[in-house]
Protein backbone atom coordinates (compact mmCIF):
# COMPACT_ATOMS: atom_id res chain seq x y z
CA UNK A 1 0.00 0.00 0.00
CA UNK A 2 1.32 3.55 -0.98
CA UNK A 3 2.70 5.49 1.95
CA UNK A 4 0.22 8.49 3.08
CA UNK A 5 2.09 12.30 3.76
CA UNK A 6 -0.58 13.28 6.05
CA UNK A 7 1.07 17.04 5.42
CA UNK A 8 -0.07 15.92 1.37
CA UNK A 9 -3.20 14.68 2.04
CA UNK A 10 -4.49 17.99 3.96
CA UNK A 11 -2.76 20.57 1.23
CA UNK A 12 -4.72 17.97 -1.38
CA UNK A 13 -7.96 18.37 1.09
CA UNK A 14 -7.76 21.96 1.49
CA UNK A 15 -9.30 22.27 -2.45
CA UNK A 16 -12.07 20.82 -1.44
CA UNK A 17 -12.92 22.16 2.03
CA UNK A 18 -15.24 24.39 0.81
CA UNK A 19 -16.98 21.62 -0.76
CA UNK A 20 -17.35 19.53 2.47
CA UNK A 21 -18.29 22.78 4.38
CA UNK A 22 -21.04 23.07 2.35
CA UNK A 23 -22.39 19.35 1.96
CA UNK A 24 -22.01 19.45 5.68
CA UNK A 25 -23.75 22.63 6.10
CA UNK A 26 -26.64 21.19 3.89
CA UNK A 27 -26.94 17.97 5.45
CA UNK A 28 -27.73 19.59 8.79
CA UNK A 29 -30.10 22.06 7.34
CA UNK A 30 -31.98 19.43 5.45
CA UNK A 31 -32.70 17.51 8.67
CA UNK A 32 -33.32 19.99 11.01
CA UNK A 33 -36.19 21.96 8.40
CA UNK A 34 -37.26 17.98 8.20
CA UNK A 35 -37.78 16.94 12.03
CA UNK A 36 -39.00 20.54 12.45
CA UNK A 37 -41.56 21.12 10.11
CA UNK A 38 -42.43 18.32 8.08
CA UNK A 39 -41.80 14.71 10.13
CA UNK A 40 -45.50 14.24 11.72
CA UNK A 41 -45.18 13.73 15.77
CA UNK A 42 -45.40 10.69 17.48
CA UNK A 43 -46.51 9.98 21.06
CA UNK A 44 -45.30 6.90 23.06
CA UNK A 45 -46.54 6.04 25.93
CA UNK A 46 -46.30 2.74 28.27
CA UNK A 47 -48.06 0.53 30.64
CA UNK A 48 -46.38 -2.27 32.84
CA UNK A 49 -48.04 -5.88 34.08
CA UNK A 50 -46.48 -8.02 36.44
CA UNK A 51 -47.18 -12.02 36.58
CA UNK A 52 -47.81 -12.72 40.39
CA UNK A 53 -49.30 -15.38 42.19
CA UNK A 54 -52.39 -16.96 41.09
CA UNK A 55 -55.14 -15.88 43.46
CA UNK A 56 -57.19 -18.68 43.45
CA UNK A 57 -54.61 -20.83 44.58
CA UNK A 58 -54.96 -22.41 48.07
CA UNK A 59 -51.99 -21.19 49.88
CA UNK A 60 -50.68 -17.67 50.04
CA UNK A 61 -47.13 -18.26 49.69
CA UNK A 62 -45.60 -18.20 46.44
CA UNK A 63 -43.10 -21.42 45.61
CA UNK A 64 -40.35 -21.60 43.54
CA UNK A 65 -42.79 -23.24 40.70
CA UNK A 66 -44.93 -19.98 40.79
CA UNK A 67 -41.90 -18.43 39.96
CA UNK A 68 -40.61 -20.70 37.10
CA UNK A 69 -43.73 -21.04 35.73
CA UNK A 70 -44.39 -17.23 35.56
CA UNK A 71 -40.99 -17.23 34.05
CA UNK A 72 -41.79 -19.28 31.02
CA UNK A 73 -45.09 -17.91 30.64
CA UNK A 74 -43.62 -14.21 29.90
CA UNK A 75 -42.39 -15.38 26.10
CA UNK A 76 -46.00 -16.52 25.47
CA UNK A 77 -48.07 -14.01 27.65
CA UNK A 78 -46.01 -11.23 25.19
CA UNK A 79 -47.08 -12.93 22.13
CA UNK A 80 -50.83 -12.99 23.31
CA UNK A 81 -50.88 -9.23 23.80
CA UNK A 82 -50.00 -8.87 20.40
CA UNK A 83 -52.72 -11.28 19.01
CA UNK A 84 -55.33 -11.20 16.90
CA UNK A 85 -57.93 -12.17 19.85
CA UNK A 86 -56.63 -8.81 21.87
CA UNK A 87 -56.31 -6.37 19.51
CA UNK A 88 -59.67 -7.12 17.77
CA UNK A 89 -61.03 -6.01 20.97
CA UNK A 90 -58.92 -3.11 21.64
CA UNK A 91 -60.26 -2.01 18.34
CA UNK A 92 -63.78 -3.15 19.31
CA UNK A 93 -64.03 -1.36 22.44
CA UNK A 94 -61.84 2.16 21.33
CA UNK A 95 -63.89 2.03 18.17
CA UNK A 96 -60.92 2.84 16.41
CA UNK A 97 -60.32 3.23 12.74
CA UNK A 98 -57.35 0.64 12.41
CA UNK A 99 -57.01 -2.68 11.35
CA UNK A 100 -55.71 -5.27 13.55
CA UNK A 101 -52.15 -5.22 11.16
CA UNK A 102 -51.84 -1.43 11.77
CA UNK A 103 -52.00 -1.25 15.21
CA UNK A 104 -49.70 -3.94 15.95
CA UNK A 105 -46.92 -2.50 14.20
CA UNK A 106 -47.98 0.68 16.87
CA UNK A 107 -47.23 -1.76 20.14
CA UNK A 108 -44.35 -2.79 21.42
CA UNK A 109 -44.21 -5.74 24.09
CA UNK A 110 -40.65 -6.75 26.11
CA UNK A 111 -39.99 -8.08 28.88
CA UNK A 112 -37.50 -6.58 31.45
CA UNK A 113 -34.23 -8.52 31.94
CA UNK A 114 -34.75 -11.37 35.00
CA UNK A 115 -38.03 -10.25 36.05
CA UNK A 116 -41.42 -11.26 35.05
CA UNK A 117 -42.44 -7.89 34.41
CA UNK A 118 -43.67 -6.69 30.61
CA UNK A 119 -43.85 -3.60 29.19
CA UNK A 120 -46.05 -2.48 26.66
CA UNK A 121 -45.77 0.47 24.79
CA UNK A 122 -47.98 1.80 22.21
CA UNK A 123 -46.87 4.85 19.76
CA UNK A 124 -49.71 6.69 17.85
CA UNK A 125 -49.81 10.05 16.09
CA UNK A 126 -52.66 10.96 18.84
CA UNK A 127 -51.06 11.13 22.33
CA UNK A 128 -54.26 10.45 24.23
CA UNK A 129 -55.14 7.31 22.13
CA UNK A 130 -52.08 5.87 22.89
CA UNK A 131 -52.74 6.51 26.46
CA UNK A 132 -56.09 4.73 25.31
CA UNK A 133 -55.09 2.46 23.73
CA UNK A 134 -52.06 0.78 26.11
CA UNK A 135 -54.51 0.83 28.88
CA UNK A 136 -57.11 -1.03 27.10
CA UNK A 137 -54.66 -3.51 25.95
CA UNK A 138 -53.77 -4.50 29.77
CA UNK A 139 -57.29 -4.55 30.55
CA UNK A 140 -58.08 -7.29 27.51
CA UNK A 141 -55.27 -9.19 28.17
CA UNK A 142 -55.49 -9.62 31.81
CA UNK A 143 -58.97 -10.94 31.23
CA UNK A 144 -57.86 -13.12 28.49
CA UNK A 145 -55.11 -14.62 30.72
CA UNK A 146 -58.10 -15.80 33.02
CA UNK A 147 -59.99 -17.08 30.38
CA UNK A 148 -57.52 -19.01 28.71
CA UNK A 149 -55.52 -20.60 31.56
CA UNK A 150 -57.92 -20.13 33.81
CA UNK A 151 -55.66 -18.18 35.97
CA UNK A 152 -56.04 -14.83 37.43
CA UNK A 153 -51.70 -14.22 37.81
CA UNK A 154 -51.61 -10.97 35.66
CA UNK A 155 -51.93 -7.35 37.72
CA UNK A 156 -51.32 -3.76 35.85
CA UNK A 157 -48.14 -2.06 37.69
CA UNK A 158 -48.09 0.85 36.18
CA UNK A 159 -51.09 3.09 33.90
CA UNK A 160 -50.18 4.55 30.91
CA UNK A 161 -49.57 8.70 30.63
CA UNK A 162 -50.89 10.66 28.23
CA UNK A 163 -47.22 12.15 26.35
CA UNK A 164 -47.16 15.63 26.52
CA UNK A 165 -44.47 15.90 24.16
CA UNK A 166 -43.50 13.75 20.76
CA UNK A 167 -40.85 10.93 20.93
CA UNK A 168 -40.01 11.09 17.75
CA UNK A 169 -38.53 15.54 18.64
CA UNK A 170 -34.69 14.68 18.40
CA UNK A 171 -34.31 17.55 16.11
CA UNK A 172 -30.85 18.66 17.32
CA UNK A 173 -29.63 15.14 17.93
CA UNK A 174 -30.25 13.86 14.51
CA UNK A 175 -28.98 17.28 13.12
CA UNK A 176 -25.41 16.74 14.71
CA UNK A 177 -25.56 12.87 14.08
CA UNK A 178 -26.39 13.67 10.48
CA UNK A 179 -23.66 16.31 10.40
CA UNK A 180 -20.73 14.50 11.65
CA UNK A 181 -21.54 11.65 9.35
CA UNK A 182 -22.12 13.83 6.49
CA UNK A 183 -18.52 15.47 7.16
CA UNK A 184 -17.28 11.85 7.79
CA UNK A 185 -18.57 11.10 4.44
CA UNK A 186 -17.55 13.66 2.35
CA UNK A 187 -13.94 13.56 4.26
CA UNK A 188 -13.84 9.79 2.83
CA UNK A 189 -14.34 10.55 -1.11
CA UNK A 190 -12.26 13.22 -0.56
CA UNK A 191 -9.74 10.30 0.85
CA UNK A 192 -10.38 7.95 -1.78
CA UNK A 193 -10.27 10.64 -4.69
CA UNK A 194 -6.82 11.90 -3.10
CA UNK A 195 -5.71 8.36 -2.91
CA UNK A 196 -6.12 6.90 -6.43
CA UNK A 197 -5.25 10.46 -7.87
CA UNK A 198 -2.34 9.82 -10.31
CA UNK A 199 -1.75 13.63 -10.90
CA UNK A 200 1.69 15.50 -9.73
CA UNK A 201 1.76 16.92 -6.29
CA UNK A 202 4.44 16.72 -4.54
CA UNK A 203 7.45 18.35 -6.54
CA UNK A 204 10.09 16.86 -3.74
CA UNK A 205 9.63 13.52 -5.38
CA UNK A 206 10.15 14.44 -9.05
CA UNK A 207 13.52 13.62 -9.62
CA UNK A 208 13.57 10.22 -7.34
CA UNK A 209 10.55 9.45 -9.01
CA UNK A 210 10.65 10.14 -13.02
CA UNK A 211 15.23 10.21 -13.10
CA UNK A 212 14.99 14.08 -13.92
CA UNK A 213 15.96 16.94 -12.67
CA UNK A 214 14.17 19.16 -11.78
CA UNK A 215 14.88 22.77 -13.10
CA UNK A 216 12.91 25.30 -12.21
CA UNK A 217 9.75 26.05 -10.39
CA UNK A 218 6.78 28.43 -11.84
CA UNK A 219 4.50 30.11 -9.00
CA UNK A 220 1.34 31.48 -9.88
CA UNK A 221 -0.39 35.39 -9.51
CA UNK A 222 -3.21 34.92 -11.61
CA UNK A 223 -1.92 38.05 -13.39
CA UNK A 224 -2.82 36.57 -17.22
CA UNK A 225 -0.01 38.27 -18.62
CA UNK A 226 1.96 36.16 -21.17
CA UNK A 227 5.02 37.87 -21.80
CA UNK A 228 5.90 38.47 -18.39
CA UNK A 229 9.61 39.08 -18.46
CA UNK A 230 9.13 42.01 -20.49
CA UNK A 231 6.46 43.25 -19.20
CA UNK A 232 7.03 42.69 -15.75
CA UNK A 233 10.82 42.01 -15.54
CA UNK A 234 10.93 42.26 -11.78
CA UNK A 235 7.78 39.98 -11.78
CA UNK A 236 8.67 36.93 -9.51
CA UNK A 237 7.63 34.80 -12.58
CA UNK A 238 10.17 36.69 -14.51
CA UNK A 239 12.81 36.01 -11.88
CA UNK A 240 12.10 32.20 -12.50
CA UNK A 241 12.54 32.37 -16.16
CA UNK A 242 15.56 33.92 -15.69
CA UNK A 243 16.92 31.01 -13.45
CA UNK A 244 15.23 28.98 -15.50
CA UNK A 245 17.81 30.32 -18.03
CA UNK A 246 20.96 30.18 -15.97
CA UNK A 247 20.15 27.15 -14.71
CA UNK A 248 19.85 25.58 -18.60
CA UNK A 249 23.37 27.13 -19.28
CA UNK A 250 24.85 25.31 -16.58
CA UNK A 251 23.77 22.28 -17.73
CA UNK A 252 25.50 22.73 -21.05
CA UNK A 253 28.36 24.26 -19.29
CA UNK A 254 31.15 21.66 -21.65
CA UNK A 255 29.03 22.32 -24.99
CA UNK A 256 27.53 25.57 -26.82
CA UNK A 257 23.59 25.86 -25.81
CA UNK A 258 22.04 26.69 -29.22
CA UNK A 259 18.71 24.85 -29.50
CA UNK A 260 16.44 23.88 -26.90
CA UNK A 261 13.04 22.46 -27.61
CA UNK A 262 10.20 23.00 -24.85
CA UNK A 263 7.82 20.34 -24.77
CA UNK A 264 5.23 18.79 -21.87
CA UNK A 265 2.94 15.92 -21.56
CA UNK A 266 0.05 17.09 -22.33
CA UNK A 267 -1.76 20.72 -23.61
CA UNK A 268 -2.70 23.17 -21.50
CA UNK A 269 0.83 22.99 -18.96
CA UNK A 270 2.04 25.82 -20.24
CA UNK A 271 4.69 25.37 -22.50
CA UNK A 272 4.22 27.80 -25.13
CA UNK A 273 4.22 30.55 -22.19
CA UNK A 274 7.69 29.28 -20.80
CA UNK A 275 8.89 29.42 -24.60
CA UNK A 276 7.88 32.74 -25.18
CA UNK A 277 9.27 33.54 -21.74
CA UNK A 278 12.74 31.77 -22.16
CA UNK A 279 13.12 33.18 -25.40
CA UNK A 280 12.11 36.87 -24.44
CA UNK A 281 14.89 36.23 -21.13
CA UNK A 282 18.03 34.91 -23.62
CA UNK A 283 17.30 38.15 -25.81
CA UNK A 284 18.08 40.38 -23.01
CA UNK A 285 21.09 38.97 -22.45
CA UNK A 286 22.30 40.45 -25.86
CA UNK A 287 21.59 37.13 -27.64
CA UNK A 288 20.05 37.11 -31.15
CA UNK A 289 16.70 34.67 -30.20
CA UNK A 290 14.41 33.07 -32.51
CA UNK A 291 11.66 31.27 -31.43
CA UNK A 292 9.74 28.33 -33.42
CA UNK A 293 6.50 27.68 -33.27
CA UNK A 294 7.26 24.07 -34.33
CA UNK A 295 3.00 23.06 -33.06
CA UNK A 296 1.91 22.75 -36.54
CA UNK A 297 -1.26 21.43 -34.78
CA UNK A 298 -2.93 24.32 -32.88
CA UNK A 299 0.70 26.94 -32.41
CA UNK A 300 -0.55 29.97 -30.94
CA UNK A 301 3.14 31.77 -30.76
CA UNK A 302 1.66 34.86 -33.33
CA UNK A 303 -0.79 35.34 -30.74
CA UNK A 304 1.32 35.97 -28.05
CA UNK A 305 3.90 38.16 -30.28
CA UNK A 306 0.81 39.80 -32.17
CA UNK A 307 2.06 38.94 -35.29
CA UNK A 308 0.91 37.58 -38.70
CA UNK A 309 0.91 33.81 -38.55
CA UNK A 310 -0.42 33.30 -42.04
CA UNK A 311 3.08 32.23 -43.40
CA UNK A 312 5.26 30.18 -41.27
CA UNK A 313 7.23 26.58 -40.71
CA UNK A 314 4.85 24.67 -42.34
CA UNK A 315 4.92 26.90 -45.45
CA UNK A 316 8.35 26.77 -45.85
CA UNK A 317 8.99 23.29 -45.42
CA UNK A 318 7.33 23.04 -48.73
CA UNK A 319 9.19 25.40 -49.89
CA UNK A 320 12.81 26.81 -50.67
CA UNK A 321 14.51 26.83 -47.48
CA UNK A 322 17.18 29.50 -48.13
CA UNK A 323 14.42 31.83 -48.39
CA UNK A 324 13.82 31.53 -44.92
CA UNK A 325 14.35 35.01 -44.48
CA UNK A 326 10.71 36.24 -45.64
CA UNK A 327 9.72 33.53 -42.81
CA UNK A 328 11.33 35.19 -39.65
CA UNK A 329 9.45 38.01 -38.19
CA UNK A 330 10.91 40.51 -36.00
CA UNK A 331 9.02 41.34 -32.41
CA UNK A 332 8.80 44.31 -30.37
CA UNK A 333 11.67 43.10 -28.11
CA UNK A 334 15.31 43.95 -29.18
CA UNK A 335 17.13 41.05 -30.34
CA UNK A 336 14.41 38.38 -30.53
CA UNK A 337 12.57 37.00 -33.82
CA UNK A 338 9.92 34.26 -34.74
CA UNK A 339 8.81 32.06 -37.04
CA UNK A 340 5.34 31.35 -37.00
CA UNK A 341 3.96 27.56 -36.98
CA UNK A 342 2.07 28.96 -40.54
CA UNK A 343 -0.81 26.87 -42.21
CA UNK A 344 -1.36 23.95 -40.17
CA UNK A 345 -1.07 20.97 -42.54
CA UNK A 346 -2.29 17.55 -42.51
CA UNK A 347 0.75 15.75 -42.25
CA UNK A 348 2.70 17.61 -39.12
CA UNK A 349 5.06 14.81 -37.96
CA UNK A 350 5.80 13.99 -42.05
CA UNK A 351 6.76 17.74 -42.44
CA UNK A 352 8.79 17.47 -38.72
CA UNK A 353 10.56 14.75 -39.40
CA UNK A 354 11.87 15.73 -43.16
CA UNK A 355 15.62 16.35 -44.16
CA UNK A 356 14.31 19.67 -45.62
CA UNK A 357 13.57 20.55 -41.50
CA UNK A 358 16.67 19.11 -40.31
CA UNK A 359 18.81 21.23 -42.65
CA UNK A 360 16.58 24.33 -41.71
CA UNK A 361 17.66 24.09 -37.90
CA UNK A 362 20.95 24.02 -39.03
CA UNK A 363 20.54 26.28 -41.35
CA UNK A 364 19.06 28.80 -38.76
CA UNK A 365 21.67 27.96 -36.06
CA UNK A 366 24.40 29.94 -38.28
CA UNK A 367 22.24 32.71 -38.16
CA UNK A 368 21.19 33.16 -34.02
CA UNK A 369 22.41 32.11 -31.15
CA UNK A 370 20.13 30.83 -29.94
CA UNK A 371 16.87 28.46 -31.27
CA UNK A 372 13.80 27.83 -28.84
CA UNK A 373 11.79 25.75 -30.32
CA UNK A 374 7.82 25.62 -28.83
CA UNK A 375 6.91 21.62 -29.80
CA UNK A 376 3.88 19.59 -29.34
CA UNK A 377 2.42 17.42 -25.79
CA UNK A 378 4.48 14.58 -26.08
CA UNK A 379 1.15 12.40 -25.17
CA UNK A 380 -0.02 10.37 -28.56
CA UNK A 381 1.94 12.50 -31.04
CA UNK A 382 5.88 11.88 -31.81
CA UNK A 383 6.36 15.58 -33.50
CA UNK A 384 8.82 16.59 -30.41
CA UNK A 385 10.20 13.37 -29.69
CA UNK A 386 11.11 13.57 -33.82
CA UNK A 387 12.29 17.87 -32.58
CA UNK A 388 14.19 16.18 -30.02
CA UNK A 389 17.29 14.48 -32.29
CA UNK A 390 17.91 18.13 -33.55
CA UNK A 391 18.38 20.18 -30.41
CA UNK A 392 21.10 20.47 -27.74
CA UNK A 393 18.48 20.15 -24.51
CA UNK A 394 14.89 19.40 -24.01
CA UNK A 395 12.80 20.76 -21.11
CA UNK A 396 9.46 19.40 -19.90
CA UNK A 397 6.53 21.44 -18.76
CA UNK A 398 4.74 19.96 -16.28
CA UNK A 399 1.89 21.51 -14.16
CA UNK A 400 1.22 20.97 -10.56
CA UNK A 401 -2.14 18.83 -9.46
CA UNK A 402 -2.94 18.59 -13.33
CA UNK A 403 0.04 16.10 -14.87
CA UNK A 404 -1.01 12.82 -14.41
CA UNK A 405 2.51 11.23 -13.19
CA UNK A 406 2.13 7.91 -15.93
CA UNK A 407 1.72 10.32 -18.23
CA UNK A 408 5.59 12.46 -17.05
CA UNK A 409 6.61 8.67 -16.65
CA UNK A 410 5.88 7.68 -20.45
CA UNK A 411 7.23 11.39 -21.42
CA UNK A 412 10.58 10.67 -19.92
CA UNK A 413 10.31 7.17 -20.96
CA UNK A 414 9.81 8.10 -24.71
CA UNK A 415 12.25 11.13 -24.83
CA UNK A 416 14.62 8.71 -23.53
CA UNK A 417 13.91 5.89 -26.09
CA UNK A 418 15.15 8.29 -28.68
CA UNK A 419 17.99 9.38 -26.48
CA UNK A 420 17.20 12.96 -26.09
CA UNK A 421 19.19 15.45 -24.17
CA UNK A 422 16.78 16.17 -21.13
CA UNK A 423 18.16 18.90 -19.32
CA UNK A 424 14.99 18.78 -16.80
CA UNK A 425 11.26 19.27 -15.88
CA UNK A 426 9.81 22.53 -14.88
CA UNK A 427 6.84 23.20 -12.04
CA UNK A 428 4.59 25.01 -13.51
CA UNK A 429 1.66 26.44 -11.57
CA UNK A 430 2.70 26.11 -7.88
CA UNK A 431 0.31 27.55 -5.23
CA UNK A 432 3.49 29.65 -2.41
CA UNK A 433 3.26 33.20 -0.66
CA UNK A 434 4.84 35.70 -1.07
CA UNK A 435 6.72 35.85 2.09
CA UNK A 436 7.25 32.67 3.01
CA UNK A 437 11.38 32.11 2.39
CA UNK A 438 11.69 36.34 2.76
CA UNK A 439 11.99 36.89 -1.09
CA UNK A 440 9.28 37.17 -3.94
CA UNK A 441 10.76 34.35 -5.62
CA UNK A 442 8.31 31.83 -4.60
CA UNK A 443 5.36 33.87 -5.53
CA UNK A 444 4.29 33.87 -9.45
CA UNK A 445 2.43 33.18 -12.31
CA UNK A 446 -0.68 31.71 -14.25
CA UNK A 447 -0.08 30.02 -17.26
CA UNK A 448 -3.14 30.96 -19.20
Amino acid sequence: MEEINLKEFWDYYKKYLIIVIMIVFLSVMITFVYNAFFKKPLYSTYTTVVLVKDETADTDTISQSDIVLNQKLVSTYSEIIKSRLVLSQVINDLKLDYSVDQISKEINVKSLSDTEILKITVTDRDNHLAASIANTLAEIFEKEITKIYKLNNVSVIDTAQVPVSPSNNKTVRNSVLVGVLSFVLSSGIVFVIFYFDDTLRNIEDMEAEFGVPLISRLYRDNNGIDLIVDKKPNAPASESIRTLRTNLQFSAIDQELKTILVTSSLPSEGKSFVSANLAISFAQTGKKVLIIDCDLRKGRQHKIFGVNGKNGLSNLLISNITDCNEYVLPTKIKNLYIMPCGSYPPNPSELLNSKKNASLITLLKKHFDVLVLDGVPISGLSDSLILSSLVDKVLIVSSINQTPKSELRNTVKSLESVNACIAGCIANNLTGNKGKYGSYYYYGYEEK
